[in-house]
């Protein structure tokens, strides 16, 4: 998912500081993803300041997937996989801004959740998926960085269907489950944003 199209896209002309940014995005997203449902911390600064940190983390996963997809657009004389990669990514985002801002809406019922906040983060897991496999298609080798960032996806689509909301109760299905899963996709999300950022100062990821 992360810097794929950066890395593989024929690059004419260099822009490593821009892409210094993307990789910074990319960072500090994961790190709010990460922290928002990490135990304790929402006993520690209340529902409502962690609802935002998953809306802040989310803002900048977007503002780095549209430099990227910027960066790919430019750099590509054709629409292939890896624009393909890049686009859906940036799409996938978008999803991430609509869940976790309706997040900060209050009085839901169970069937607004699923609608408004855990549907638009299904949808976005599935483009980062989609995303994070055509990037892993298309990457050169050393594939680390593709295949890091396929893995931190697979565990946001866990995320996503364990925080389904049952109808029923109210509850979250497996609340654990979408916890831990988020912590570990957003810290596989942090290792890939590293490793872009080590790629572009002149070390292969």
């Amino acid at each position: 998912m992360i810097g794929h199209a950066l890395i593989h896209a024929p690059r004419p002309v260099a822009h490593p500081l821009s892409e210094r940014w993307v990789a910074a995005g990319f960072a500090i997203g994961s790190v709010c993803f990460f922290v928002g449902p990490f135990p304790g911390f929402v006993q520690l600064v209340g529902a409502r300041a962690d609802a935002w940190t998953f809306f802040v983390g989310s803002l900048f996963f977007t503002a780095a997937a549209g430099l990227e997809l910027a960066h790919a657009t430019r750099d590509r004389a054709h629409r292939d996989a890896t624009w393909w990669s890049a686009a859906i990514q940036f799409a996938g985002t978008l999803f991430f801004n609509f869940s976790t801002f309706d997040v900060l809406l209050s009085d839901l019922s169970a069937q607004q959740e699923d609608r408004l906040i855990w549907a638009p983060d299904v949808f976005g897991s599935a483009c980062f998926l989609v995303s994070a496999v055509l990037g892993y298609r298309a990457s050169a080798r050393p594939r680390t960085m593709a295949a890091v960032n396929l893995a931190g996806c697979v565990f946001f689509g866990i995320s996503a269907i364990a925080s389904y909301v049952v109808p029923d109760s109210g509850s979250i299905l497996d609340l654990a489950a979408a916890n831990w899963n988020t912590c570990l996709g957003a810290l596989c999300f942090f290792a890939g944003a590293l490793m872009l950022a080590r790629h572009n100062g002149g070390t292969n990821a």
